[in-house]
């Protein structure tokens, strides 16, 4: 039985049809005019569509035919999922597929919705475009360590080119959760454990994805994921749930979802984890209350893969039919894989347990954003294979794979000056089993990557290399594996060494969604070889594969030069050797904190003092561990380069603020030595006693400098009367006079502050 809607919409219908129509001008280039002529024109569809139709533009379902290489040309004979997929879309009960790429079969599949079904609504084609498509470009976590906003923006952008030409509309990226636990095995894919970075980076990829114009082929609808606090899980254990204060949620974990709103983000997806008790993709309070109550936010909501589902098991729902009501109902517009919605939102809505109001309010936001695409018009963007082949790991895009690659690479040690290595005359063993890898460099969430781009650590070093120099390349272990003579061979080709470039850590598949770990450290059949490599003599050079902040010990610790090399992506060996040799200085600077110990986690710079500080001169009753400093080995902000920069201490333009007013630090940067130095200067305060215990520092502003070789250059930084806002015990922005510490610095632990009183 089908349900019939009213020839026209409901005074409600227009009424919150209005609402997002203006929320949806504050997407890229949306005019008022062209908002109110899509609500019309989707609210007149709205008008036609039967209750499964309706409920069809909700159900999202994996994409059968795009996915293979080889893609579905007209007149191949479909297979039984691609038929099963094929006869939902022509009857109008599937509105969107994802995960499948591809121009030359994008016109064929959006033929079926726009030909074949009643209405010719077309697909919405989303993919899981994260750090780049065939192009790849370092993992967020890496990037963010560039601390480099235009960079992140140009790589989204460079991104949704070559997802847009092989026919995507949306990508499910970025994902904006904070992660402060290392654990984590999806820390990899944000951008780290600052609030005011998450912020940053947050919108810097929205904009990138969406670009300037929704309309044209080259813009993705961004997604920021995944809402909320699913980076806080108990433990760092993915899935596991999450139990905080609201003060803590809204003063940490959502301002980066709100920033991707604020940038223009149309689609949010939520959460797999429980929330105090709620899981979020049945939390009302998440989904509508805030984020459209609250934020104003005008696109629509999709659940993860089979999140809605996953509410039987949370024990929150008793069967599928009452998971796909209460989803619906928190908020959940578009049902990823499930089924759920197409299977029980027809009977639902003729029982009376969800409002048709409701299934038209989520059918308007999915159908608002294809008209913002524009593909009412032209269905058919991204079936050019012309421009696929143009835009798809172009010289320009590889080449920004490259600079982007190299700037993400932080210095975390360099003692007596082992890099950079001379390019002529020298002997270089690599050792471990990166060096040769061609694949696991892309890391995680590089589901559409091409290896034929891939360029190995020994790619890139060799293309390097000058006169009288050679390269041994060795593998010396698995990744979590001793092989056969393998350290053996490694200690020769270190004994025939002047240098040797150890390439340890993780593999794609140890920092990735379900990867948790309980120790973050270099496997042990590396850390063998490392230790027998190390007792050569000879200097060594890790270069260090990672997707966290890791715990580092033994010969890899003690290594004189330390290089984190993240998962760098398509131009992998390139980018290290610009570092290598010197063509390039590091500039990186790390978003996560590595701790001592795995123990500590999770640990962060932003933390609280408690009532019994930490200090160095304290061994007991004490915030610490036993044994092991209450700091990071290397910290939030830390990063080196070749150059040794000196900070003054800080001066601040006046030892008071007015009420409503501002002042400005200062401090000089020295620069010793003989190459100019690209320093990142980090402003951090702290609020010294206020209403709610404030973090012992805070990040709020921080600029790139370049020092030029044995000069000097004052920087100066304003810190407002806004940047001294917290949430109160009320949950609202407050300010309270009193006095401040502020440190301009090089990283979360260094420095000594100045201080300045508040005054009303």
């Amino acid at each position: 039985m089908t349900h019939a809607c009213l020839p026209s919409p409901s005074r409600r219908a227009l009424l919150a049809g209005g609402a997002m129509a203006a929320g949806l001008m504050m997407a890229p280039r949306i005019a008022a005019a062209q908002a109110q002529a899509n609500l019309e024109r989707v609210n007149a569809l709205i008008a036609r569509m039967t209750l499964e139709e309706k409920a069809g533009q909700l159900n999202l379902e994996n994409d059968p035919f795009r996915w293979r290489p080889q893609g579905v040309n007209p007149g191949d004979a479909l297979d039984a999922d691609q038929t099963r997929i094929a006869t939902g879309i022509k009857a109008g009960h599937i509105g969107a597929l994802f995960n499948g790429v591809g121009a030359a079969t994008t016109r064929l599949v959006q033929e079926m919705a726009v030909k074949e079904s009643r209405l010719g609504i077309p697909l919405l084609f989303a993919a899981d475009i994260v750090h780049g498509l065939k192009t790849t470009f370092p993992v967020p976590l890496g990037e963010a360590a560039s601390w480099d906003l235009d960079l992140a923006e140009r790589t989204a952008r460079a991104a949704a080119v070559e997802g847009g030409a092989a026919g995507v509309h949306q990508t499910y990226a970025p994902m904006v959760d904070i992660g402060r636990d290392q654990r984590w095995g999806r820390v990899v894919e944000g951008a780290g454990e600052d609030v005011l970075l998450g912020n940053l980076f947050a919108a810097a990829r929205t904009k990138g994805f969406q670009g300037d114009d929704l309309k044209h082929w080259s813009s993705l609808v961004a997604t920021a994921k995944h809402f909320a606090a699913y980076g806080a899980a108990e433990a760092g254990m993915d899935y596991n749930s999450t139990d905080m204060s609201e003060l803590e949620l809204r003063a940490v974990y959502l301002p980066p979802f709100k920033a991707a709103v604020d940038a223009g983000a149309l689609s949010i997806m939520s959460a797999f984890n429980d929330l105090n008790g709620v899981p979020t993709s049945g939390n009302r309070w998440l989904l509508t209350d805030i984020l459209h109550g609250e934020w104003g936010f005008a696109g629509f909501v999709v659940s993860d893969y089979t999140s809605e589902q996953e509410l039987i098991a949370h024990g929150y729902a008793a069967d599928g039919r009452d998971a796909a009501r209460l989803a619906l109902m928190a908020g959940v517009d578009m049902s990823m894989k499930s089924g759920l919605y197409i299977k029980h939102i027809p009977e639902l809505v003729q029982s009376g347990d969800v409002p048709i109001a409701r299934v038209d309010e989520a059918v308007r936001r999915v159908l608002m954003t294809k008209a913002a695409l524009g593909l009412f018009d032209n269905p058919y963007r991204g079936s050019d294979v012309r421009t696929e082949r143009r835009v798809t790991g172009s010289r320009e895009h590889l080449a920004l794979a490259r600079e982007a690659g190299r700037k993400s690479i932080v210095m975390l040690k360099n003692d007596g000056g082992v890099l950079p290595l001379a390019k002529t005359g020298k002997r270089i063993a690599l050792i471990g089993p990166f060096g040769a890898d061609r694949t696991d460099l892309f890391g995680p969430w590089s589901i559409f990557k091409d290896e034929k781009l891939a360029v190995s650590l020994e790619d890139g070093i060799r293309a390097s290399l000058g006169e009288g120099s050679s390269l041994t390349v060795v593998r010396g272990s698995d990744v979590e594996a001793a092989i056969p003579g393998g350290v053996e061979a490694a200690v020769m080709a270190a004994a025939q060494a002047d240098v040797v470039l150890l390439a340890v850590g993780e593999s794609g598949e140890m920092s990735a969604e379900s990867k948790s770990r309980t120790e973050i450290t270099v496997p042990e059949a590396q850390l063998a070889l490392a230790e027998a490599v190390a007792a050569v003599g000879k200097p060594v050079v890790v270069l260090l594969r990672n997707g966290r902040g890791m715990e580092l010990s033994g010969a890899v610790a003690d290594a004189p030069a330390i290089l984190a090399t993240w998962f760098l992506g398509s131009e992998t060996g390139n980018a290290v050797a610009d570092v290598l040799f010197g063509d390039h200085a590091p500039t990186g600077r790390l978003p996560v904190s590595f701790p001592y110990r795995s123990g500590q986690s999770p640990f962060y710079y932003a933390h609280k003092s408690t009532g019994r500080p930490s200090r160095p001169t304290d061994t007991e009753f004490t915030a610490k561990f036993r044994g092991v400093p209450h700091a990071a080995l290397y910290p939030f902000g830390h990063g080196l380069t070749y150059a040794p920069v000196q900070y003054s201490e800080v001066r601040l333009s006046s030892t008071t603020m007015a009420w409503n007013g501002g002042i400005t630090g200062s401090v000089t940067l020295s620069n010793a030595g003989t190459r100019e130095a690209s320093e990142v200067v980090q402003l951090y305060i702290r609020d010294r006693a206020a209403s709610i215990t404030q973090p012992v520092r805070l990040l709020k502003g921080f600029r790139r400098v370049t020092v030029p070789a044995g000069g000097s250059v004052e920087v100066s930084l304003p810190l407002t009367f806004a940047d001294l806002q917290f949430l109160g015990a009320d949950l609202k922005q407050t300010v309270e006079a009193g006095e401040f510490d502020v440190w301009l610095c090089p990283n979360a632990q260094a420095g000594e502050p100045a201080r300045f009183v508040l005054t009303r």
